[in-house]
């Protein structure tokens, strides 16, 4: 296909979107499934094409002057894919399967356009009613998190130290571009894709299957890190999900010791069982029922909550979910995180550690929820955020926002990770 064809073929894309408010990756896998002649290529093009739409819709809808589908779709061209205006209709020139071309008038408006002179929610790339959620949280940095929410993110990985070192997996990995992160100590990074690249399927090395590495992101990293895990302890996952952080939680504890990887909805878990098998971590118990976690209570030298979250700090990876999330959703969250974070208290034995994460950038999901907990449960205290982050990451003291009492936090523009939370609570003794 050539360009034309991939643009429309996006633009069909975004318009199902739009008309069925469903995710992109559905809609994506959709029009693979019915445009069978498409190549991996091809389908690769496209999803950048609609991916870098989604991320930046109201910077691409505010350069064509329109926040159609075709708007966004071309603007994401003329954002992302290094075309001008006029170079953008040539290579569309000739092309029986491409959208109409930029009419004259949409050529005067967008020539008469500069980003850097639109309103600050446009530039941030956000919802206006998120506009004082990020000003509570960054400051006169708001605009910019914004900006880095809405870039084309990086393919991050861990290497698993229970059967490789970093340098044994960076080798393996060279002509992929791999390369060490910047924070994390075990991570890898290949840097975002540019134009219409893809990431290599590193699920498809060796090194994966043989259980070298595994795909997390950096914050993700960074958080499993400060959660201080060490050989002997008893510790609970108890959102553990998939398992990326009782992973790396249980490598830190070079399998000494137990870890207890549980969730709420089973089907989370299901994916656990294959990476712990290929990552020969063997101290993981998987705790799927209520009855299997009472013992459990007031024993755990660490309880790690991973909190359900509105996710806003991995809208770089997942651009749709920052136009269907609401007020209401935020809400739901907040009660959610609360009671969570009530119930798992009780399993945190006296002098132990409660380490609270989430993937948002919001206050009111992050430090505002720790600091109501704090107050309804007066036993659990916050640790010194500013010795944690020195005694873990000294060579990197402005690569995150710290509050001594309020946490740790991550995020593209300052971190060059997604964005994370981190509070450490220690229980009295």
């Amino acid at each position: 296909m050539r360009l034309g064809g991939r643009l429309a073929a996006a633009i069909e894309v975004l318009e199902d979107i739009h008309r069925r408010h469903r995710p992109v990756a559905e809609a994506l896998r959709d029009w693979g499934l019915s445009h069978r002649f498409a190549g991996g290529g091809d389908r690769a093009a496209i999803g950048n094409i609609v991916y870098d739409a989604l991320r930046r819709r109201r910077s691409a809808g505010w350069l064509c002057g329109d926040d159609t589908p075709r708007a966004i779709g071309f603007g994401a061209l003329l954002l992302e894919g290094g075309y001008g205006a006029g170079a953008l209709n040539a290579a569309l020139e000739g092309d029986r399967f491409a959208p109409p071309r930029l009419s004259d008038a949409e050529l005067d408006g967008i020539e008469g356009r500069r980003l850097t002179d639109a309103p600050p929610p446009i530039r941030a790339d956000i919802p206006d009613w998120c506009v004082p959620l990020f000003e509570q949280a960054f400051g006169e940095e708001w605009v910019d998190e914004g900006m880095g929410l809405a870039g084309r993110p990086p393919l991050d990985l861990r290497v698993n130290t229970l059967k490789a070192d970093r340098q044994k997996v960076l080798a393996d990995l060279a002509p992929l571009g791999a390369r060490a992160t910047a924070i994390a100590p075990h991570g890898i990074r290949i840097a975002p894709i540019e134009g219409d690249g893809r990431h290599p399927n590193v699920q498809a090395e060796p090194a994966f299957q043989k259980g070298w590495f595994e795909v997390q992101d950096e914050g993700s990293q960074i958080v499993a890190e400060l959660a201080a895990a060490a050989p002997g302890m008893q510790v609970l996952d108890y959102c553990a999900g998939a398992g990326g952080k009782t992973l790396a939680l249980s490598a830190a504890m070079g399998n000494h010791g137990q870890v207890f990887a549980h969730d709420a909805e089973k089907a989370r878990l299901a994916p656990i069982f294959d990476r712990l098998r290929r990552s020969d971590n063997r101290n993981v118990q998987v705790v799927s029922k209520p009855s299997e976690l009472a013992p459990l209570a007031g024993r755990m030298d660490l309880v790690v909550v991973d909190a359900p979250c509105t996710g806003s700090g991995t809208w770089r990876r997942r651009p749709d979910a920052k136009w269907r999330l609401t007020q209401r959703q935020l809400d739901q969250r907040q009660a959610e995180q609360a009671a969570i974070l009530d119930t798992a208290a009780a399993f945190v034995k006296p002098g132990g550690l409660l380490a609270y994460i989430t993937c948002s950038v919001f206050e009111a999901e992050n430090a505002a929820q720790t600091a109501a907990f704090c107050g309804r449960a007066p036993g659990f205290a916050p640790v010194d955020h500013e010795a944690l982050w020195a005694g873990r990451f000294p060579a990197h003291e402005n690569a995150a926002r710290i509050d001594g009492a309020g946490g740790i936090r991550l995020s593209p523009a300052r971190s060059g990770t997604d964005g994370f939370y981190f509070c450490a609570l220690r229980r009295g003794g």
